[in-house]
């Protein structure tokens, strides 16, 4: 670390004192503040790169001082870190301004320090880029003053949900996984994920939420949530079986009551067997995998994640080639493809996928979406492939 200003606000002094010896450990320079008016009086004095706050429901407090720096110090991330665990609470937090969250007990400093860092590098992005975006701004000012009420609803989903996502690219092993996420003009639920969840398995996914708006954004906040609680809470047979991990999650977006259903593909890769297990959550289009030039598609049935009590799911497997690539879409992709019907764009995205194998920006080419869109929905596209050794 490089010594980044830390401001840490917390009315319990043994979570504040725990959050403050974790950061100094990892090199960072860490004030603390033991309610939200000393908090404001030190950020006011000497402004911190980065405000760790703690927000209790019943306490108004650390709400007021989100929104005093949301609306004072917008370029400064703020994460809350909160004992409450419910969607309405998380939701809440997020309106008010925070980039992420952490929920009490912090056990693991790792956990912290990786929500910190990860914050500070995307406002070290934000404003390396503050020149065009300015252009940007200045160019769209007339456009902004008629969908500002929109923007303001849609801002902070847009920005914590392009922070979830993975690094991209990124190797697991000899695995190669990349992604690209074409937004639309409003807010949608197009969410990519991977993780190594055993020393051999790692588990990706590719999510499309039902509708636009904050309210499809803030599911895959959920989505985000439950990669986590998954890499904690799997159970050994649902490596096997991936359709069990998408039956829990539909029993976790029934119970949310948010509204919405997801279509998901989910794979876990053995790395031992050099094999994919995969269930299919009623996406589409279906993954396309490509060895030796060719392509194919692996359709299995199923039906979408947040509708049905008693979901019924298959599970499937599939041996990997050493020079494999799998490319999943969002159905978005279908609708930019200029061909004019549905099984004329199928076939295009075979050849794409068995032409570009793992090269990402070829496949982009390829489809189209290497040029500047106005897509109607987002286009979210991942590349899974075998590194060549």
């Amino acid at each position: 670390m490089t010594g980044e200003r830390l401001l840490v606000v917390d009315d319990e002094a043994v979570d504040r004192d725990w959050l403050s010896a974790a950061l100094r450990g990892r090199g960072f320079d860490v004030r603390e503040a033991a309610d939200a008016a000393a908090g404001l009086a030190q950020f006011g004095e000497q402004q911190a790169d980065l405000v760790l706050c703690g927000l209790q429901t019943a306490n108004p407090a650390g709400a007021s001082m989100l929104e005093v720096l949301s609306r004072d110090a917008p370029d400064t991330p703020v994460i809350v870190v909160t004992g409450a665990s419910g969607v309405a609470d998380l939701v809440r937090a997020l309106r008010l301004g925070a980039v992420d969250y952490l929920t009490k007990p912090v056990a693991d400093p790792d956990m912290v320090v990786h929500a910190v860092a990860a914050a500070l590098e995307r406002t070290r992005l934000r404003r390396e880029n503050s020149q065009v975006k300015q252009q940007l701004e200045t160019a769209n000012q007339h456009l902004r003053e008629h969908v500002e009420e929109l923007q303001q609803d849609h801002r902070a989903g847009r920005q914590v949900q392009l922070g979830m996502l993975p690094p991209s690219p990124m190797a697991i092993g000899d695995i190669r996984l990349e992604h690209r996420i074409i937004p639309s003009l409003f807010l949608s639920g197009d969410f990519v994920d991977y993780f190594r969840i055993t020393d051999h398995h790692f588990v990706f996914y590719i999510a499309d939420v039902s509708g636009h708006g904050a309210s499809s954004a803030f599911v895959t906040v959920l989505l985000k949530n439950f990669s986590r609680r998954l890499r904690r809470e799997y159970r050994p047979r649902m490596l096997g079986e991936p359709s069990e991990i998408l039956r829990w999650l539909n029993q976790e977006l029934l119970e949310s009551r948010l509204d919405r259903h997801v279509t998901m593909f989910l794979g876990v890769i053995d790395s031992q067997s050099d094999t994919l297990r995969y269930a299919n959550a009623g996406h589409f289009p279906a993954p396309a995998l490509a060895s030796d030039g060719r392509a194919r598609y692996l359709e299995l049935p199923g039906k979408p994640l947040g509708l049905f009590e008693d979901l019924r799911l298959e599970s499937a497997r599939v041996e990997l080639a050493p020079g494999f690539a799998l490319a999943l879409f969002s159905d978005g992709v279908l609708e930019v493809l200029d061909e004019e019907n549905l099984a004329a764009k199928e076939a295009r995205i075979l050849e794409s996928v068995a032409a570009a194998g793992a090269n990402m920006d070829a496949l982009c080419v390829s489809l189209g979406l290497d040029r500047e869109l106005e897509a109607p929905d987002d286009i979210a596209c991942l590349l899974v492939s075998r590194v060549p050794g």
